[in-house]
């Protein structure tokens, strides 16, 4: 009765007040109202009782203090109903920035990554730059000295000061990674990303593919392993390994008998200072390679600085006029930075004199570092907003919990709607300050990728959280990010327009019939942050970035009426069934995917059969909360072994494919249950977080084989 009580009484509040001001606004209303003449007016007044006069004194100061103090609309920085504008060519732009040139940076003084380095020390001097969760303090100037003095260090050990010069970099978030990386920026040398997730024959085609000689690694476990592909002859080109954690004799043992050298990390940096090599003769830094990321099945991705910078500069233009970065902002480290979207972030940061918390290197603990941190930029991916929706509406245990929560969404959404982004409403005081302060409580930006985001997701999270909530889209091969949310548009369901550092157009894929003209086709990007090429792979360069220069994404895209890019499909992954009829597991999957006990799928389909079949991932903290509804009890391995459930999870998913408006042939028709979820660990997930279809299709080839023979029994 309280919740309902206040929410009627906000409505009629807003209605009456915004009335009145109507009335107080309209000079022709106001002349068709019969007053008395101004002479009488005193008198008029002065007839009136003293509580009426009162209850308007009341009332006027009431409305003023109501004015003064209502929330205000972040003010969009283009009109949200054209947020892109169209060329000749049929390719569109941003409506930010110059309409003549595309952005290729965005402050004067930092057009390099060590200029953007160098801008971030001097905004903050002494002042302390990295946070992590057990209290140590480093400050910036800190961070670039022992990079200077690393990277001397890599010379004096015979690394070159040029762009041919590969530095890998094999290790999880922590400040000695932004360590390595500046050193390499300093003396002009390349970051090569290895993720210790990819497996090792990926790790043995990248360092022989990139010829790397050296390779930056934070524990001995990873190092043995490279020592295991040195021993075998698989990478005879490495030849030394720095180590950021203590190791033992045993190590150097093994590293000597294939001629490898193991060094300390502070150790080379100490030698350089004996070695008195001093960094000022080689930062003359023109735009170079900046790193190679394994992207998907290994390539090389050469990204630039000015890649980089102009990438940077278009999230700056977006944003600066509503929530421009600062020395007061920090950032949570936990999406590998091996990643160019974490990295990016990371940057920007930096570049403005804010401070990098890291993480403690378990996922797990991450709320504990949230709320130790207290960070205000959290970059995400959509899996783990999932996974804070579930969580939410796992602990509102009841029928009446669940119905309150929703509808105190939909009241604080009816703010967000407007523009309104805020903590402090009456619906944050009563039911959302407990999932603010359990990430930290200061949080003022989000931003989402990677993957597309659930729209009931970040409708329900953009209301709970009180903060701003992008979503971007993008490849490594366009460095991050090529379309960004407008400020002040929070409606879901698209990933923004394009960034004012590149074009986007749409090209035909006759096979599915998306056509270009009726505002459909695979997404293709141009601009200075699409990326030079795949290193050593002229096929697959060509294959990817056409002579235009054109990068060509394998995404299906459509233009909204405003101007935004919604993603529909994927062109890569489609197949034909038997019966001729064209299918995009993905556009499948990501329906499926809102069903609430569903929290990883995989829709498997092939030319040899007429229908789909899938493999289902329970959530582990729905599952059992959501079985109870439906009437079954038991622990999570139990009900994932139930047929009832089976077949309860199969039936939500086709009602949500009806709802959608698939097609008969593209609803699965079987499914089987797979307790483990899918990750990078397993295989099955990419080091992004995408799924690995070929992989999949081997892992579950019992599975599959066995749900085709029961549909044909």
């Amino acid at each position: 009765y309280v919740v309902l009580g206040l929410a009627s009484s906000e409505v009629l509040w807003i209605k009456l007040s915004s009335t009145f001001m109507e009335k107080m606004q309209s000079r022709d209303l106001l002349l068709g109202l019969q007053l008395p003449e101004l002479d009488d007016l005193g008198q008029f007044l002065r007839s009136l009782p003293t509580s009426t006069l009162l209850g308007l004194g009341a009332l006027t100061a009431v409305l003023a203090y109501w004015i003064s103090t209502r929330p205000r609309p972040i003010t969009p920085p283009c009109d949200l109903r054209l947020q892109s504008q169209e060329m000749e060519d049929g390719a569109r732009r941003s409506m930010m920035g110059d309409s003549s040139t595309l952005l290729s940076h965005y402050h004067e003084d930092a057009k390099t990554m060590y200029e953007v380095f160098q801008r971030g020390l001097h905004i903050t001097g002494e002042r302390r730059m990295h946070v992590l969760p057990h209290d140590l303090y480093w400050c910036m100037a800190y961070v670039s000295s022992r990079a200077e003095h690393l990277g001397s260090g890599l010379l004096s050990q015979g690394c070159q000061p040029n762009p041919d010069q590969f530095i890998g970099v094999f290790a999880q978030n922590r400040p000695e990674w932004i360590i390595s990386e500046l050193a390499c920026y300093t003396y002009s040398m390349v970051v090569v990303p290895l993720y210790d997730t990819l497996g090792p024959d990926a790790i043995r085609y990248i360092i022989n593919t990139a010829e790397i000689s050296t390779v930056i690694c934070d524990k001995a476990q990873k190092a043995a392993v490279l020592l295991e592909n040195v021993q075998r002859g698989e990478t005879p080109g490495l030849k030394m390994i720095i180590l950021m954690d203590a190791f033992d004799t045993q190590l150097l043992e093994e590293a000597q008998k294939c001629s490898v050298h193991i060094r300390a990390l502070r150790d080379v940096e100490v030698r350089c200072q004996r070695a008195h090599c001093h960094f000022i003769t080689f930062t003359k830094i023109s735009v170079t390679l900046v790193c190679v990321c394994p992207s998907g099945n290994p390539k090389g991705v050469m990204l630039t600085h000015g890649n980089v910078v102009a990438d940077f500069g278009g999230f700056l233009k977006v944003t600066d006029k509503v929530i421009f970065p600062n020395q007061d902002d920090i950032l949570i480290s936990f999406l590998p930075l091996a990643h160019m979207f974490e990295r990016l972030i990371e940057a920007v940061v930096i570049c403005h004199g804010g401070r990098i918390g890291f993480f403690q290197g378990d996922i797990r603990l991450l709320p504990d570092d949230m709320k130790a941190l207290r960070p205000t930029i959290f970059p995400v991916v959509p899996r783990l907003l999932n996974r804070m929706y579930d969580k939410i509406f796992s602990q509102a245990n009841t029928s009446l919990k669940r119905w309150l929560l929703n509808f105190a969404a939909k009241r604080k959404g009816l703010e967000v709607c407007r523009g309104v982004i805020r903590s402090d409403s009456v619906w944050d005081k009563i039911f959302f300050h407990k999932i603010q302060a359990s990430l930290g409580g200061r949080l003022r930006m989000i931003i989402t990728g990677a993957a597309p985001a659930s729209p009931i997701v970040l409708d329900f999270l953009r209301a709970a959280l009180g903060c701003q909530v992008y979503e971007a889209y993008g490849q490594t091969e366009c460095t991050a990010g090529c379309t960004f949310t407008t400020p002040g548009d929070w409606t879901a369901g698209h990933v923004g327009a394009p960034l004012p550092c590149n074009l986007i157009k749409l090209l035909d894929v006759a096979e599915k019939n998306y056509f270009a003209a009726k505002g459909e086709g695979e997404i293709c990007v141009k601009g200075p942050n699409v990326f030079k090429g795949y290193l050593k792979d002229p096929v697959r360069t060509a294959e990817t970035l056409d002579a235009d220069g054109w990068l060509h994404t394998g995404d299906i895209g459509k233009w909204l009426p405003n101007g935004t890019l919604k993603i529909i499909d994927r062109k890569k992954h489609i197949f034909k069934l038997a019966q001729g009829e064209y299918i995009s597991p993905e556009k499948i999957e990501s329906i499926y995917i809102r069903s609430e006990p569903v929290s990883q799928l995989y829709v498997h389909g092939d030319s040899l059969q007429s229908c789909l079949v899938g493999i289902i991932v329970p959530d582990p903290e729905v599952l059992p909360s959501w079985a109870q509804k439906k009437g079954f009890g038991g622990c999570y391995d139990e009900l994932c072994g139930n047929k009832e459930i089976k077949k309860a999870i199969l039936d939500d998913m086709v009602r949500l494919g009806k709802a959608s408006g698939l097609h008969s042939f593209e609803q699965v028709k079987d499914i089987h249950i797979h307790k483990e979820m899918f990750s990078i660990q397993n295989g099955l997930l990419t080091p992004t977080l995408k799924a690995k279809r070929p992989e999949l299709k081997e892992y579950f080839k019992t599975e599959i084989e066995q749900l085709y023979s029961n549909i044909s029994m």
